[in-house]
């Protein structure tokens, strides 16, 4: 049991986190991928509409994840 519980808390612990908090941490970045899709999705057929919102919200994303 003790290998099965060590899978779900080594990589966590890599980046300080407990399990629940990288949970929480994943969660939020995978909605904000989400959102991001979402406004290049209504860019693709509405090419005036979010002009540079999926670009802001991943360059955001990855200055948050690179300053972790």
């Amino acid at each position: 049991m003790k290998h099965l519980t060590s899978r779900f808390t080594i990589h966590p612990a890599s980046v300080g986190e407990t399990y629940l908090q990288h949970m929480v941490f994943a969660l939020g970045f995978s909605f904000r991928l989400f959102g991001a899709a979402l406004a290049a999705l209504v860019h693709a057929v509405l090419p005036f509409a979010f002009e540079k919102t999926a670009g802001k919200m991943i360059t955001s994303m990855h200055h948050r994840l690179i300053n972790r």
